[in-house]
């Protein structure tokens, strides 16, 4: 492999990374304060997705289908929680699996049913089109660019309001000591629509960053949210930091390793076998890395201060 193509793929790395932290923080958010195993998480990006694809094909706008598939993701969060998870905070979580797996079921047939089986179509817009090349002969997409920004950006504002701000302080609080929090007059149910609606919003806006470069289709939100899962099992469940460096970790280890490993494996068997064989080793070495973490580190590599 030429070093000019490793450094693609880093960067590739890179953004799938930072895209699977913009769908694991609201997830992390959710279960490390809310302690609410929440599997429809991915029903959520996948609904931003479709969300932003039907507002772009009526207006034509990219800017136009952000501002209003925001509120409209906090709005479904908002309506899940009060119908659905607001009776679960006291069950154990297998009833939270099962409560939230119905949710996927629901949701899946429920595009199936609005916007029918096959993919839908949604184009990069016109000014995040192009590439730039930062990189001698190797031109970069613009929205890729786009993409880590973003994810950057959000990074920055959690970390912000988590730690600097009264809501963050409250949200610490209710996930260190709910009844206590309670007993001091803070309206805990509220605080916790709050958090699950800005979960829902944090996975929306994944779908719309995802839906020009990949498939917008129906249950395209179950296999993200396995990897959301490893990132916050790797990273420390409620940790926001942990989720940014896992998320990276994991990124890189399925975008490098699709690359690298069928050129090692080349050298010990045939070409057919090793490009069959390497992108296969390479989703293994997630989670071999996560059960290692696991091992060493039950907490994660970051864990979240609760104390």
């Amino acid at each position: 492999m030429s070093l000019l193509l490793l450094l693609e793929q880093t960067l590739n790395g890179i953004q799938f990374g930072v895209f699977l932290f913009m769908i694991s923080a609201g997830l992390t958010l959710v279960l490390g304060i809310m302690n609410v195993v929440n599997l429809a998480h991915g029903s959520f990006y996948m609904l931003g997705a479709y969300y932003a694809a039907t507002i772009m094909a009526w207006t034509g706008s990219f800017i136009l289908a952000l501002v209003i598939m925001l509120p409209a993701m906090l709005i479904t969060g908002i309506v899940v929680e009060v119908l659905v998870l607001r009776t679960m905070y006291e069950r154990d979580h297998m009833d939270q699996v099962l409560a939230t797996f119905g949710l996927i079921l629901f949701f899946n047939e429920a595009v199936r049913m609005i916007w029918g089986a096959e993919s839908m179509p949604m184009d990069i817009p016109a000014f995040l089109s192009g590439h730039v090349d930062f990189i001698p002969d190797a031109p970069y997409p613009i929205f890729r660019i786009a993409i880590i920004i973003a994810g950057l950006l959000v990074a920055a504002l959690l970390y912000v309001m988590i730690t600097r701000s009264r809501t963050g302080m409250l949200i610490r609080a209710g996930a260190s000591n709910r009844p206590m929090v309670g007993a001091l007059g803070v309206n805990i149910r509220m605080l916790y629509m709050v958090v699950f609606g800005m979960g829902a919003v944090l996975a929306g806006f994944s779908g719309l960053m995802a839906g020009p470069i990949l498939s917008v289709e129906p249950g395209m939100g179950e296999d993200m949210l396995i990897l959301a899962f490893v990132v916050i099992v790797i990273g420390g469940i409620g940790s926001i930091r942990g989720a940014v460096v896992a998320s990276i970790i994991v990124g890189i280890f399925e975008t490098v390793g699709r690359s690298i490993l069928p050129a090692l494996l080349t050298q010990l068997m045939s070409s057919d076998a090793a490009q069959s064989m390497g992108p296969a080793m390479s989703s293994m070495l997630i989670y071999i890395f996560m059960a290692a973490v696991l091992f060493f580190r039950p907490e994660g590599l970051f864990p979240a201060r609760t104390g």
